[in-house]
């Protein structure tokens, strides 16, 4: 995975995903479908007549203990993970297809998301990536909550959390243009605490949640053990703060630093960023000596190291 991309992206062919909403607990069925350069992600509900949404920081929704959007009173919920892997693998431009309002949590991570990329491959198109390159600081701060991206070269990403027993503090950092995503953060499972089960139940959340789909915390450590990383609960929120970022539309360059923040903080930022235009550029990313061809280019699935945890 080390070589540099250049130009835009999509899937090389559609790719089906089935299983259960976290929060509805309702089935679902996904399809992701190459799309034409310059389109962006775009979900599609196609039990609403192909409604179509954006993944736009302006169709940003409910952003608790999820993140959703929403244009003309139509929702689609849970969209960081995919999100997220989408960034992490490169890809640009991919239509969303599903049959319900939340997209399938899966095994809780991004992983599987990686593995179907990787056997269907990725096709390079012929319009050049344009990043958003941070010029001047930005930053969202709530208490002891904080969240601020900066100039930098590359995609840098420091992740610091503070969880009750027996999680406690973790930090991590990444840099996503060393493409290790697959590897490092998209293994990296959603988590919870035992003892919150019947509160969130109670406001109509987690009611697909299980121990095949997340962490589950007692006051000694997960109870469906073993962890894929000592520092899973970081990394995790790691990838869905690249999932949140990605509503920005395009890859960010800088540097982003998260303390104790969330999914409103993560999209919060999204929004002060794009509000202000003169935090930031489009720019192209270089491409060195390689000669624009004008025809999309199949490429050979990329091979991603297997992650190196127990039980894969």
């Amino acid at each position: 995975m080390g070589r540099a991309v250049q130009y835009e992206q999509t899937i090389a062919a559609p790719l089906e995903f089935t299983g259960v909403g976290l929060h509805s607990g309702a089935p679902v069925t996904m399809r992701l479908l190459p799309a034409p350069a310059g389109s962006g992600v775009v979900f599609r509900r196609t039990d609403l007549d192909n409604f179509e949404i954006p993944a736009t920081g302006r169709n940003v929704a409910k952003v608790s203990y999820a993140t959703s959007l929403m244009r003309q009173g139509v929702l689609i919920s849970t969209t960081e993970h995919l999100l997220s892997a989408l960034i992490g693998l490169g890809l640009d431009n991919v239509i969303v297809e599903l049959d319900n309002l939340e997209l399938p949590i899966l095994d809780g991570s991004a992983l599987p998301y990686v593995e179907a990329v990787r056997q269907a491959g990725i096709r390079t198109q012929r319009r050049r990536r344009e990043v958003i390159r941070v010029l001047k600081p930005v930053e969202v701060r709530e208490g002891n909550k904080f969240i601020g991206v900066y100039p930098g070269t590359g995609y840098n990403i420091c992740y610091g959390i503070d969880f009750p027993a027996p999680i406690g503090q973790q930090e991590t950092c990444v840099d996503l243009a060393t493409e290790t995503y697959g590897c490092v953060i998209a293994p990296a499972r959603t988590f919870g605490y035992e003892a919150d089960e019947q509160r969130l139940r109670d406001m109509g959340l987690i009611r697909g949640a299980g121990p095949e789909n997340a962490i589950i915390l007692g006051p000694e450590g997960p109870l469906n053990g073993p962890l894929r990383f000592p520092d899973e609960y970081v990394r995790h929120k790691v990838l869905d703060l690249i999932g949140d970022l990605a509503l920005a539309g395009r890859r960010i360059e800088g540097r982003v630093v998260a303390e104790r923040a969330g999914h409103a903080m993560h999209t919060a930022l999204v929004s002060r960023l794009l509000r202000d235009r003169s935090c930031w550029e489009l720019a192209h990313v270089a491409i060195g000596s390689s000669e624009e061809t004008g025809e999309d280019t199949d490429l050979t699935p990329r091979t991603l190291d297997t992650p190196a945890y127990l039980g894969l």
